[in-house]
Parts: structure tokens; C-alpha cells; sequence
């Protein structure tokens, strides 16, 4: 299972299942695999309608973002991100990074009705560009590696409330606030986990609580789907507020779930479209505004917020970054990936066309971004490399 917790992994998983839907799609029985993932799995009792492909983005998907919101909360408390001084400059060139590719696609789709789609590009998989990192940059220096996962981190935060607040429509107030109900009772629930309580230290057992932590955890995903929030943010909220070593204990059970079966299957159907039979002068401009925005918003927005960022935060933190740096960084943000397809699904749900175009646009966009990180990841490794065996400063060790 240690496997399938490699961030080099799970980037080839993902990469292969995104490879072999879009293959799938395109043979002559595509059509008949694409309207399977239309097909309905309700549960009319419960009031629930949703397709195979829905089943997949909004329920498997949501412990992904658990998985994430955990992740998170570390970095906020004990990790990168656990004081002002650490934060700014990631938080800087992460918000650079978003600002300019959504720029870019506005200027693209300027008095169209596919601008609502902005912030497709703006995202930064997270898996993809460790991975991606981890493939190439051997002897990338501590440091840098910090501040991409504090970047990356930021990003999925942006993300997480680009969801919640702008992919949210006709809100049942009752039905967020019973979801709000059992999120917070999971939250005082799992702290009977934490190594010092009084159940775990009267040794009684374990699976009750997390019986009871399952349930709750599925409530919580059902009152927020029926509130008409995406029922994604049911598993950021649920990993939010879980204590948190019982927290780092579920994240480690559920990675290799996530990373080996959610997200290649999210990747195998997500880019399960066929590729449109039109003349690359008819492409919509929602395509070029996505193409565009990830590999070349992401590069230019990080490395100019953060170049100006560490005018501000150098003499606070102490990071000593180069605009290499920023610029390896920058191609590994253009990888959008898992978080974009998602934002692509519901930018344009009411535009089967224009989502199947924004589809084959992030795979392009992350694909040229993939392809631009892993030279500039190569090339800076292979510096530091250098300035190791000189003696220099910025060797693989250094920090």
C-alpha cells in the first residue's frame, strides 16, 4: 500500500487514467461508455438523482478534499503555514497565481457566455505537481520543495472557496445548517480518538467511535448535497474540524483509497469526451482562455507576485529564492488537472459542448505544463546538483 502513497505514483496514476478515458472515449464504442457515465443511480427514498459521473465528482470526490482539508489544517497549525512570517510569501505567489490566469481567460472570452468559467485555470493539483517534482528534482533543496507545498496548499484553499461560493445556487439554508449540525458533532467525536482521551486511555475500543464518525461523516455529505452546496465541501468541512492526530491516522488509511482508485477513476471519466470534429479556428474561446491560462498564467502570475512578494517577506523569512525558482514553481502551478476538471464539470453543466472543449483544454493546458515543470524541474535540479558538489550554497541539503 506504501506504493500508492508516493507522490511519483499517484501522478503516473493519474496521468494514465486521463490518457485511457480519452482514448476510451474516441474508439468507436466511446459513445456507448460516455452515455453509461449519464446513466442514473438514484435513490428516490433518500431524494437522491445522480449519475454514475456525479456519484464519482460529487461523492468519491469528497474524500479527496477531506484528505486535502487535513492536509491543510496541519500546514495552518504545525506545519508551513503556522505563522504569519511563513505564510506571506506563498500566500503572495499563490494569489498571483490565481489572479493572472483568470485574467487571461477573461481577456479571451470577454462578452461571451463561457466567462463564468474563469476559474478553471486557476488551479494547482496538488499530487500532480509533487509528483511531478519528485520524478525530476532529486536535488531540489528543502526549501523550494516548502514553498510549493505551501503555494500548492494556498491554492487548494482559493479553490475550496471558489467552489463554495461560486458553484452555489439557491441554497437551503435548513439543510446547511443540519449539515452544519452533524460536521461539528464529528468534530467533538473524533476527539475521543486523540491519544490522551479518556476513551483511549480507559483502552476501550476504537471501532464504536469510528462507527459513529462513518455516519456522521455520511449525513454531513447528504445534508450538504441537498442544501445545493457542492457536496464536496461536506468533506473539506469534515477535515477541517477532525482532531488532529485522529485526523493524520484517517489520512493515512484513506491515500491510498484516494490516490490509487478515486483519482484515476475521477481522471479516467472526467476525461472520457470525445475530441470535437471542428476546425481549430471554431474552438470555443473558453479552450484558448484555459490552454493559455494554466502554463503561461500560472508561470507569469507566480513569478511576478512572487518576485514582488519577496521584496516583502525576504527579511521575514529568510527564503532565499531565485526566479528559477519561481519559474519551476510557476510551470509545476499550470498543472490544473484534477481540481480544474472539476471546476470545468461545473463552470459548464448546463454546456455539454463547451465543457467537452474546456475538458480536452485542461488536459492540453496541464499536459504542456507537465511537459515545461519537468524541464524546468531538470534544469534547476541539475544547478543545485552542481552547486552541491561545488560546496556552494542552495545544495540539496540546505535549507
Amino acid at each position: 500500500m506504501n506504493i500508492l502513497r508516493s507522490e511519483r505514483w499517484a501522478a503516473v496514476l493519474l496521468l494514465i487514467a486521463a490518457v485511457l478515458g480519452l482514448v476510451l472515449a474516441n474508439l468507436p464504442f466511446g459513445s456507448a461508455l460516455i452515455d453509461g457515465l449519464d446513466a442514473h443511480l438514484d435513490l428516490p427514498w433518500l431524494g437522491l438523482d445522480l449519475s454514475v459521473g456525479h456519484w464519482i465528482s460529487d461523492g468519491l470526490l469528497a474524500v479527496f478534499f477531506f484528505i486535502v482539508a487535513v492536509e491543510l489544517k496541519r500546514e495552518l497549525v504545525i506545519g508551513e503555514l503556522n505563522s504569519p512570517s511563513k505564510a506571506l510569501l506563498p500566500a503572495i505567489a499563490a494569489l498571483g497565481g490565481v489572479i493572472v490566469p483568470a485574467l487571461i481567460y477573461v481577456a479571451f472570452t470577454a462578452g461571451t457566455d463561457t466567462v463564468g468559467g474563469w476559474p478553471i485555470p486557476t488551479a494547482t493539483d496538488i499530487a500532480f505537481a509533487l509528483g511531478v517534482l519528485a520524478v525530476f528534482g532529486r536535488f531540489i533543496p528543502t526549501r523550494v520543495r516548502v514553498f510549493l507545498l505551501a503555494l500548492a496548499v494556498l491554492d487548494d484553499l482559493i479553490a475550496i472557496l471558489i467552489i463554495a461560493f461560486f458553484f452555489t445556487a439557491d441554497a437551503s439554508m435548513a439543510f446547511i445548517g443540519l449539515g452544519a449540525i452533524t460536521i461539528a458533532l464529528f468534530g467533538a467525536v473524533s476527539r475521543m480518538l486523540k491519544p490522551r482521551s479518556a476513551w483511549i486511555l480507559a483502552r476501550r475500543p476504537q471501532w464504536p467511535i469510528m462507527a459513529v464518525l462513518w455516519v456522521l461523516a455520511a449525513l454531513s455529505w447528504y445534508f450538504i448535497y441537498q442544501s445545493g452546496v457542492h457536496a464536496t465541501i461536506a468533506g473539506v468541512a469534515l477535515g477541517f474540524v477532525m482532531a488532529r492526530r485522529p485526523g493524520g491516522r484517517a489520512v493515512h488509511g484513506l491515500e491510498p483509497v484516494s490516490n490509487g482508485v478515486i483519482l484515476p477513476l475521477f481522471a479516467l471519466t472526467a476525461a472520457m469526451v470525445a475530441i470535437p470534429q471542428v476546425a481549430v479556428s471554431d474552438l470555443s474561446p473558453a479552450f484558448w482562455g484555459i490552454v493559455v491560462g494554466l502554463p503561461v498564467g500560472k508561470i507569469v502570475g507566480i513569478m511576478l507576485a512572487g518576485g514582488v512578494g519577496m521584496l516583502f517577506a525576504r527579511h521575514r523569512t529568510g527564503a532565499a529564492l531565485t526566479v528559477g525558482d519561481l519559474a519551476m514553481v510557476g510551470a509545476l502551478g499550470g498543472i490544473g488537472f484534477t481540481v480544474s476538471l472539476l471546476m470545468n464539470e461545473l463552470a459548464f453543466a448546463g454546456n455539454p459542448e463547451v465543457a467537452d472543449e474546456g475538458t480536452l483544454a485542461v488536459l492540453l493546458g496541464s499536459g504542456i505544463a507537465i511537459v515545461l515543470a519537468g524541464i524546468a524541474v531538470t534544469v534547476r535540479s541539475r544547478q543545485y546538483r552542481a552547486k552541491g558538489a561545488l560546496g556552494g550554497p542552495g545544495g540539496p541539503f540546505s535549507r
